[in-house]
């Protein structure tokens, strides 16, 4: 009873916060002509794509438009200092929580500096839909901006701590699932007509297939048999064996977000740009040119080798392998088993790029060759964060379940 009372209390603490992240989105800065700027915005990528991360705050300008996307850089940027700085190494691994907590305050001035810099950005960029744009306008909505970034940070922070799930995944999850709404609503079915049904029809089973396959790929794994002298001492082959779990999408949705991102950009300079030889290169990387395909897989590839190798250290591995005096059954320890940790993370971080870069070809191509745009709200970036989320927060319920009724078996 207790521990269902617990949960209860997550629950609650979880949705409660998630109702406030959202009631954000809809209170908007004054000053702005915002039926104009929601005229105007669905042709700009960069914005539509940022829309996934804010529920849509960029249609609207409200307090809460940078949304989670500022905490997300600031965290992103730390993993990658984390790598280049020892100082910041040592921190994470020998300090325990102390060092942990130290990195999350750096974390913080980041996500400020972000939000800072991204609410510039905005109040620069929607000057043509300001009643009155001056510098106390634009130092207004500096404030109102990066002051509603920090609340969701915290948001997130609270979920995380004493809620159910991880806060930033969650809030991303809200606000896709509150873009499905407006994006069927433009795929109206004529119950008359046959071939619109069976259209429809043809989309659900397809949205089912590739739901499908994003869970198998976010759940497919390859597991490393290892041995120890106190397993290789028992006689008793019953016993249980030891192994290394590697996900074969060890960077979840982070390439598809990244070579997105990356790919969003000559959409912005195509628009912006005054030379037409650079607009005439640039055009070639636009969506249905002939060099967006290729580059697309190649940065999901690169960007799955990059994210993995940020995740998973063979040399770390194999290091805390010796430390436990455990091996790879037929593999030496040292620098055979570096090399061949290597050779699987490589293999399977090929092959986890290519299924992505199938999958995510899979709503472009269907908005191409139907001319309907059903799927352009569920891309395989989309679909990957809510089936990864959905996936991670039932697990961390179930775990939560399991462990509080061991405590009252204990007591």
């Amino acid at each position: 009873m207790k521990a269902a009372t617990q949960l209860q209390q997550k629950l609650f603490i979880t949705l409660i916060l998630l109702i406030l992240a959202r009631l954000g989105i809809f209170i908007p800065i004054p000053g702005i002509d915002h039926n104009s700027l929601n005229n105007n915005i669905n042709n700009n990528g960069l914005i539509n794509f940022l829309n996934i991360f804010s529920g849509g705050g960029f249609s609207t300008i409200g307090i809460f438009a940078l949304g989670i996307v500022p905490y997300i850089n600031a965290s992103i940027m730390m993993q990658l200092l984390t790598k280049l700085i020892p100082e910041l190494d040592n921190l994470q691994k020998e300090e325990g929580d102390s060092g942990r907590q130290k990195l999350t305050q750096i974390t913080r001035y980041f996500t400020l500096v972000w939000s800072i810099i991204q609410s510039i950005g905005i109040s620069l960029w929607i000057k043509p839909y300001v009643f009155n744009w001056n510098y106390y306008f634009i130092l207004d909505c500096i404030i109102a901006l990066s002051t509603g970034s920090l609340i969701i940070m915290w948001c997130s922070e609270i979920i995380t701590e004493y809620g159910i799930g991880n806060g930033p995944s969650l809030l991303i999850f809200q606000n896709i699932i509150s873009g499905i709404p407006k994006n069927l609503q433009n795929y109206k079915i004529n119950i008359y007509d046959r071939s619109t049904i069976i259209n429809g029809c043809f989309f659900f089973m397809l949205f089912i297939i590739i739901l499908i396959i994003n869970i198998l790929i976010q759940e497919c794994k390859r597991k490393i048999i290892i041995v120890s002298a106190k397993q290789l001492s028992k006689v008793n082959i019953l016993n249980p064996q030891s192994y290394i779990p590697l996900k074969l999408n060890q960077g979840g949705v982070m390439p598809i977000v990244f070579a997105s991102a990356t790919m969003t950009l000559p959409i912005y300079f195509s628009d912006n740009g005054q030379i037409s030889k650079i607009n005439s290169i640039i055009d070639l990387f636009l969506p249905g040119r002939i060099l967006y395909l290729p580059t697309y897989g190649l940065l999901i590839i690169a960007f799955s080798y990059f994210y993995t190798s940020l995740v998973l250290n063979a040399d770390e591995m194999a290091e805390n392998l010796n430390k436990m005096g455990a091996s790879i059954p037929s593999i030496r320890p040292g620098s055979d088993t570096i090399r061949y940790i290597k050779q699987i993370l490589n293999k399977m971080t090929l092959v986890g790029g290519i299924f992505l870069f199938i999958i995510a070809l899979i709503p472009s191509l269907i908005t191409q060759t139907t001319n309907t745009g059903i799927l352009q709200g569920l891309g395989t970036t989309s679909l990957l964060i809510l089936v990864g989320v959905a996936i991670d927060t039932a697990k961390q319920i179930q775990t939560y379940i399991i462990s509080q009724q061991y405590d009252n078996i204990m007591e």
